[in-house]
This record gives C-alpha cells, structure tokens and sequence, in this order.
C-alpha cells in the first residue's frame, strides 16, 4: 500500500472519527431533546442508548481500521496480531446488528413509527449482519495468507540450513 493511499486512507478515518465525536456530544443532545417532546418520549432513554452504543461500535471499527492500516504499513499485517483487530471489528459489526435490530424493536410497538419504517430497520440489521459475515470471510484468507507466511519462513529457515 503507497504512502499516498495511507495517508488518504488516515485522513478519512480521522474525519469519520472526529464526525462521530461531534454527533455523540453534539446531535445526541439534540437528539434527546427533540424526543422528549414527540409521541416517542416514553421510549426515549432506550432509544439514546441505543443511538450511542451504534456510534461507538463505529468508532470501534474506525480504531480497529487504523491499527490494521498501521500495520500494512509496517509490513506485519500478516501475523497473529492482526487477528485482534480483526475479531474486534467482527463484534462490532454484530453488536451493531444487535443494535439497529433493537431499535426497530423499540420503536416497533403503537402508532408513532410507521411498519415500513420498522421494516426498513430489520433490512438494515440484517445488512450490516452480513458485513460482519464478510469480515468474517475476509479473517479465514487472513489466516490463510498467515499460515502460508509462516510455512514459507519455516521453508526459508530450511533451506539456509541446507545451505
């Protein structure tokens, strides 16, 4: 990966991350007001907790991301260490499912949010399951590339010794 790509690659993760910052302290707040004075007031804690852990699941990936870019950089992508990078971004990915999915359960109940808007968010977990599943995918050809890694140093160590 080139410095350039790097570079651009940081600089929109510092944005999306600094973005994040803003609507937790700043649109929450706004958000929270402009529920307590809506048909879904009764409902409104669940709904900011909700709203908070989705944003902190994003930040998550965005950390896990930069750590992983870091270490393409560094040319050591391809080891063990990678992996806890890799499992955390799997669980945020999954605990955001859990979350979107929640959010549709809790606005779900009367008359203030249409079905189809409940609907759209059953959609919506289920898509965001599915990245955590490519995720997944995208880890087992980590652990590929890996174990051929280490089976080419052990072949490298071999053939030194023969020499």
């Amino acid at each position: 990966m080139g410095k350039l790509t790097v570079l651009a690659l940081r600089a929109v993760l510092a944005a999306l991350l600094a973005g994040s910052v803003f609507v937790q302290t700043v649109m929450v707040v706004l958000l929270a007001t402009d529920l307590e004075e809506s048909a879904l007031a009764d409902r409104g804690t669940p709904i900011l907790v909700i709203v908070v852990l989705g944003i902190v699941t994003a930040q998550t990936v965005l950390v896990c991301v930069w750590r992983l870019v870091t270490m393409v950089r560094r040319g050591t992508v391809f080891s063990h260490a990678a992996f806890r990078y890799v499992h955390i971004v799997i669980g945020a990915f999954t605990a955001a499912a859990l979350l979107v999915f929640a959010l549709g359960v809790v606005l779900a109940p009367g008359e203030a949010v249409a079905p189809g808007v409940v609907l759209l968010l059953g959609g919506v977990s289920l898509a965001v399951l599915g990245i955590a599943l490519v995720v997944l995918v995208l880890r087992m050809l980590l652990a590929q590339a890996v174990a051929r890694d280490v089976e080419a140093a052990r072949m490298r160590a071999e053939l030194a010794e023969v020499i």
